[in-house]
């Protein structure tokens, strides 16, 4: 069966089972430039490494910065389309504007107590409830940039479209986690009245998110852009989890982190494949995949299954601990943590 498509004035007869190629700049980038492409994926691991080690805020915020650099040249140089440079400027400019705020807050914890020492502060430089509140809300707004939570979200979707297959990988399996670790961290670390304080808002924030996101993914054609929306729905929950102050939920939050970084950056290279190879990521043009690529499919239907969280999964373990320690908490939030987890049934499937 053929169709007729109209682009700029121009008709194009294609067939079904051959759809319309998309200009694909990223393996050329590489290939002319391979030293430069790892070196910069080295400078992010480095960095990353650093940022996960450091017990000092100022540190700690000149490292969660200086992430940008690398993954901005990986987005913006090594990008797969014509629209990485924009992805690259949502990425850059979204993530240092939200980031100010936390460091306008360390210089004030600074200027008050004499110390940016984390272990300092939590032990001996105890905050008064109008200053932990403000610094709370600071480092909230950047950390939920990079997890990232509604409204927050735009730039995800824009950054995996345009990134090549390893820059969405690491995007999605290590620089979403920076939120989630800040959380854990920093803000029940330092500020635990203001995280009791802002929870209902943090919860109602982050339920809209994964129905938004989940109900958004459900309309998607472009590959990539449902596992990047469906990533905005997975962290949800992990937020919710955060904020819900008993044991079950933050280790079922710390295993769904880490289940999400496996099972996303393992569906992120099986796109990855298929754009290599047919150089389009609508879902429509991969209908009978399994008849042309039966073993590639076996582990697709797999890492699609691990994203839904079906039992003997492991992202089961972690959102059946999730919904478990919301459930202690508040009903409301464990049903609709519950639906968000139907619905990624429904778009995964």
């Amino acid at each position: 069966m053929k169709y007729r498509v109209a682009i700029k004035n121009k008709v194009t007869t294609f067939n079904s089972c051959n759809p319309p190629q998309e200009k694909s700049y990223s393996k050329v980038a590489i290939f002319h430039n391979a030293k430069e492409y790892i070196c910069l994926f080295f400078l992010l691991e480095s960095i990353l490494l650093g940022i996960f080690c450091c017990l000092d805020l100022f540190i700690f915020y000149l490292l969660f910065e200086a992430v940008l650099i690398p993954m901005y040249f990986i987005v913006g140089v090594f990008g797969s389309r014509e629209r990485k440079i924009r992805a690259s400027y949502f990425l850059f400019l979204y993530t240092l504007v939200s980031s100010i705020l936390m460091f306008v807050a360390i210089l004030f914890i600074y200027f008050k107590t004499g110390t940016t020492s984390y272990l300092i502060l939590k032990t001996f430089c105890p905050l008064n409830f109008f200053i932990e509140n403000y610094c709370w809300f600071a480092f909230f707004v950047s950390f939920a940039v990079k997890m990232p939570l509604l409204p927050f979200h735009v730039w995800l979707p824009e950054a995996h479209c345009e990134a090549p297959t390893a820059g969405s990988v690491i995007l999605a399996g290590i620089l979403l986690k920076l939120g989630g670790y800040g959380f854990i961290r920093f803000s029940l670390g330092l500020f635990p009245d203001s995280c009791a304080f802002f929870s209902p808002f943090v919860h109602t924030i982050s339920i809209f998110g994964v129905v938004y996101a989940s109900l958004t993914t459900l309309q998607q054609v472009d590959l990539k852009k449902i596992i990047a929306y469906s990533s905005v729905g997975h962290m949800g929950l992990v937020t919710i989890a955060i904020f819900s102050f008993n044991f079950e939920a933050l280790l079922g939050s710390i295993l769904l982190m880490l289940s999400h970084g496996v099972v996303s950056s393992a569906l992120f290279v099986s796109v990855g494949l298929l754009y290599e190879k047919h150089h389009t990521r609508i879902l429509k043009y991969y209908s009978g995949l399994i008849h042309t690529m039966p073993i590639f499919s076996g582990f697709f239907i797999l890492f699609t299954l691990g994203n839904i969280g079906l039992p003997g999964t492991s992202s089961f373990i972690g959102e059946f601990l999730i919904l478990l320690g919301c459930f202690k908490i508040n009903t409301w939030s464990a049903i609709f943590v519950g639906s968000g987890m139907v619905f990624g049934a429904g778009y995964s499937l």
